[in-house]
C-alpha cells in the first residue's frame, strides 16, 4: 500500500494508498479529463488526455503512474493544457462530426471536453473515408466513424464479461475496434448486454431506437397499445430529468405515458410475481423428483443467450419459465387481448426495460402468437425519456396516476427483481411462505443482496440445506460453472444477471451507469420494497385471480403452455442456430463433415451446412444421413470443403450447394426418390 506525501499542484496531499495520480487528484477535487480510464477495468492509458507535469519525470498519464513519496505534480500548465487541446482536435478530426444528428448528441463526452476546453474550431482536416454502419443487429448499432479508439468496449466485453466481441484490428491509421473477421454483431458471440454501450463515450456505439414505432403504434386509430414498465426502470428514469427515485415517480411515468396516448399502462411486477410462483413451483419439483439441478434462472436474456452459445450442456438446468417481460406479453396477447374483445394482432405490447438484450429477446421465434411477436417494441429507460421530452411534457410536474387493472399490481418481491439477487429472494419469499403458511410475515434474505459479483449462501427449508449462488457479469457465472463443472462446488439453484449489479446497471439505462450510480439505484430499490404493502408474490390477490381464471392455477398445462418456453443449442461463430439431424453414426447411410474452420467459415460454410440440413428434410432423407461440421480439410485455398465419406470435395459454395448435395451425397442414398 502506497504510502508519503506528494505535492499536488501547490498542496501536500497523503498519498494514503492511492493507486494512481489520477486517483490521488480525483480525491483531492481535481477532475483530470479522461476517456479511456473507467474505474471498473483495467489501466490502458491509451487517450492521454490525462497527462500530468512530474518534476524530474515529464509528462507522463496520470491514469497509470503510481504515485511516490516526494514527487510534485503540476495538472494544470501551459504545456499541459496545450497538449490536451492537441489531442482534442486530432479525435475530431478523425470523428465523423454530425453531432446534431448523433444518438450520443448532448450527452457525447467529446463533445463536452472540446466545450470544456474552449475547442471552437478545428484546424487538421475531416474524415478521409467513411466507413459503413452495423445496424445489423436487434440491440446496438456501430458507427465506426465515431470510435476514439479509447477501448473501453473491448475491456468491458473481455473484462467483466468475458466474451471478447470486440477488440483492436490492424495499425496505425488503419487502426480499428470491430469484431472477429469483421463481422457483423448478428454473426459474432455477442449477448445484446449493451455494456459496451454503456461505456461507449461517443457515439461509436449506442442502442438501436425503437422510438419512431412506438408512436406509429400509438398514432394508429386501429391499434390498442399497451405498455409494460420494467421494476428497474422506476428508479433510474428520474436520473434523466434531475429526479431521485421516489414512490411519486412511477405514477409520474404512467401519467406520461397516459398523456401520450397509450391505452393500458400495466406493471411487469405483475409478471414477476408470476414468474417466481411458476420457477418456484418448478424448482420443489426438480428438489422432490429428481430433476437437474443446480436450476439457473432464466430471466435474463443476455444470459440465455450465452448458455445457448457457450454451455448447451447446461440447458435442461435453466428454469423453463419465460422472462416477466415474455410472460407478459402472451397474457396480454393469448388472454388479455381476448378479455377486452380485440385480436391479438390488433394489440401492441411495448415494454419499457433497463436492458438492450430485452430487444433481442421480443424477437426470438420462441415468443410468438399465430405468427405475431407476443412483445411487439421494446424501449431503454432513455428511450422513454426521449419520447417524454419529444412529446412536450413537463415531467417533474406531473401528477402521479396509478396502473391499469387486472395487470397492474406487484409485491416487493417483484420491484426487487431489478437487483442482483432479487430473483432469489423472491423464491425465497415464496417457498418460505408456501411451506410455512399464511403466517409467516416478512422474509428478508439478506445473503443475496449487495453488489458483488458473485454470493453464496445456505437456506435451510423443512430441514434440508439449500445451497444457492448468486451471480452478476457473464465473466462471474463462467467462473462459477467452471467450479460446478469441475465438482469443486454444487448449489440447488442459481441466479445469473448478464449486467454487473442486474438490471439496474441495465445497458439502456441514464448514461450516469456507474458502480456509484448502480449502487443508489440498488438502495432506491430495496427503500421501494420496504414500504410495499404486498410482500411476497403469493400475497398478490390479482396474480391469484388470473392464475385461477385463466390457467386453473399454477404450474398447470395452461400455464406451461403460456408461459414456459424451451432454448435450443446457438452456434457462436454465426449467433444462430444450427439446424443439424441428430442421429447416432451408426443408424447412418451417409457421413457428411462440413468443415467450420476460420477460412472455410469466412467462406459461407454455416450457410453451407444450413442448406445441408434443409435438403435433408427436403429430400426425406433424415435419419440416413449424419451431418456434422469439422476441423479441417486442408485445403482451405480451394474454397469451403466438405467431406463424404472417405471423399474430400473443394470449392463448394451456397450457389452451388444444393447440385453439390445432390449428386455427392443424395445419390448414396438408397432411397426410391435416388431412383
Amino acid at each position: 500500500m502506497s504510502t508519503g506525501k506528494v505535492t499536488l499542484d501547490g498542496q501536500l496531499v497523503e498519498i494514503n494508498g492511492a493507486k494512481n495520480i489520477l486517483e490521488l487528484a480525483r480525491r483531492v477535487g481535481i477532475q483530470l479529463p479522461t476517456f479511456c480510464y473507467h474505474s471498473e477495468l483495467s489501466i490502458y492509458g491509451a487517450c492521454r488526455l490525462c497527462v500530468v507535469e512530474v518534476e524530474k519525470m515529464g509528462v507522463v498519464a496520470s491514469c497509470s503512474t503510481p504515485p511516490s513519496d516526494g514527487m510534485v505534480i503540476h495538472t494544470n500548465t501551459e504545456r499541459i493544457r496545450r497538449l490536451r487541446r492537441m489531442i482534442i482536435e486530432l479525435l475530431l478530426a478523425n470523428h465523423d462530426r454530425e453531432c446534431p444528428t448523433c444518438g450520443k448528441s448532448t450527452s457525447c463526452k467529446l463533445q463536452t471536453l472540446a466545450k470544456q476546453f474552449g475547442i471552437s474550431k478545428v484546424r487538421f482536416g475531416k474524415r478521409d473515408v467513411k466507413l459503413p454502419l452495423d445496424e445489423s443487429g436487434t440491440s446496438i448499432i456501430k458507427d465506426p466513424n465515431k470510435c476514439i479508439l479509447c477501448g473501453d468496449c473491448v475491456r468491458m466485453c473481455k473484462e467483466i464479461q468475458g466474451i471478447g466481441v470486440w477488440d483492436f484490428a490492424h495499425r496505425g491509421s488503419q487502426t480499428q475496434v470491430t469484431t472477429a473477421f469483421g463481422k457483423d454483431l448478428t454473426e459474432v458471440n455477442c449477448v445484446n448486454c449493451g455494456q459496451c454501450v454503456a461505456v461507449c463515450p461517443t457515439g461509436a456505439l449506442i442502442v438501436k431506437p425503437e422510438v419512431n414505432e412506438a408512436w406509429a403504434a400509438i398514432h394508429d386509430p386501429n391499434k390498442t397499445v399497451v405498455v409494460q414498465i420494467a421494476p428497474a426502470v422506476r428508479v433510474a428514469l428520474g436520473e434523466e430529468f434531475g429526479l431521485g427515485a421516489s414512490e411519486k415517480l412511477t405514477g409520474q411515468i404512467v401519467a406520461a405515458l397516459k398523456k401520450m396516448g397509450v391505452d393500458r399502462v400495466f406493471d411487469t411486477l405483475f409478471t414477476a410475481d408470476m414468474t417466481t410462483i411458476e420457477e418456484s413451483m418448478e424448482f420443489l419439483d426438480r428438489l422432490e423428483n429428481g430433476g437437474k439441478l443446480p436450476l439457473f434462472t432464466s430471466c435474463c436474456p443476455g444470459w440465455i443467450k450465452y448458455c445457448e452459445q457457450t454451455h448447451s450442456d447446461l440447458l435442461e438446468n435453466l428454469s423453463s419459465c419465460r422472462s416477466p417481460q415474455q410472460m407478459f406479453g402472451s397474457l396480454v396477447k393469448k388472454h388479455y387481448a381476448k378479455k377486452i374483445g380485440k385480436d391479438a394482432k390488433d394489440l401492441v405490447c411495448i415494454s419499457i426495460m433497463p436492458c438492450t438484450a430485452k430487444k433481442f429477446e421480443a424477437k426470438r421465434p420462441e415468443f410468438k402468437t399465430d405468427g405475431n411477436a407476443d412483445v411487439d417494441i421494446v424501449l431503454t429507460t432513455v428511450e422513454l425519456a426521449q419520447m417524454i421530452r419529444e412529446a412536450g411534457i413537463i415531467f417533474e410536474e406531473l401528477e402521479p396516476v396509478g396502473f391499469d387493472n387486472p395487470l397492474g399490481m406487484g409485491s416487493g418481491s417483484a420491484l426487487i427483481f431489478g437487483a442482483s439477487g432479487g430473483v432469489m429472494e423472491s423464491v425465497v419469499r415464496f417457498v418460505a411462505g408456501y411451506v410455512g403458511g399464511e403466517e409467516v410475515g416478512r422474509v428478508d434474505f439478506l445473503p443475496v443482496r449487495g453488489a458483488e459479483g458473485i454470493k453464496e449462501t445456505e437456506l435451510e427449508v423443512e430441514g434440508n440445506v439449500l445451497k444457492l449462488a448468486v451471480v452478476n457479469g457473464l465473466a462471474n457465472a463462467e467462473k462459477l460453472i467452471q467450479k460446478v463443472k469441475n465438482g469443486e462446488a454444487f448449489y440447488h439453484a442459481v441466479e445469473v444477471m448478464c449486467c454487473p449489479t442486474g438490471c439496474v446497471g441495465g445497458g439502456g439505462q441514464p448514461d450516469k451507469n456507474d458502480t456509484a450510480a448502480r449502487i443508489q439505484r440498488i438502495k432506491e430499490t430495496y427503500r421501494l420494497d420496504a414500504i410495499n404493502q404486498v410482500h411476497k408474490p403469493q400475497d398478490n390477490i390479482y396474480v391469484n385471480k388470473i392464475l385461477d381464471e385463466w390457467f386453473g392455477g399454477p404450474a398447470t398445462s395452461g400455464t406451461h403452455e403460456d408461459l414456459h418456453t424451451q432454448y435450443t443449442p446457438r452456434r457462436r461463430i454465426s449467433g444462430k442456430p444450427i439446424d443439424v439431424n441428430n442421429i447416432e453414426k451408426g443408424d447412418a447411410t451417409v457421413n457428411v463433415s462440413v468443415c467450420v474452420g476460420t477460412g472455410c467459415y469466412l467462406r459461407g460454410s454455416y450457410d453451407i451446412m444450413n442448406r445441408f440440413a434443409e435438403l435433408i428434410k427436403e429430400l426425406g432423407l433424415e435419419g440416413h444421413v449424419q451431418l456434422r461440421g469439422t476441423f479441417c480439410l486442408e485445403k482451405c485455398d480451394q474454397g469451403v470443403s466438405i467431406k463424404v465419406e472417405d471423399d474430400i470435395i473443394s470449392g463448394v459454395t451456397i450457389d452451388n450447394a444444393e447440385q453439390v448435395f445432390k449428386t455427392n451425397v443424395a445419390i448414396r442414398v438408397d432411397l426410391p426418390v435416388n431412383k
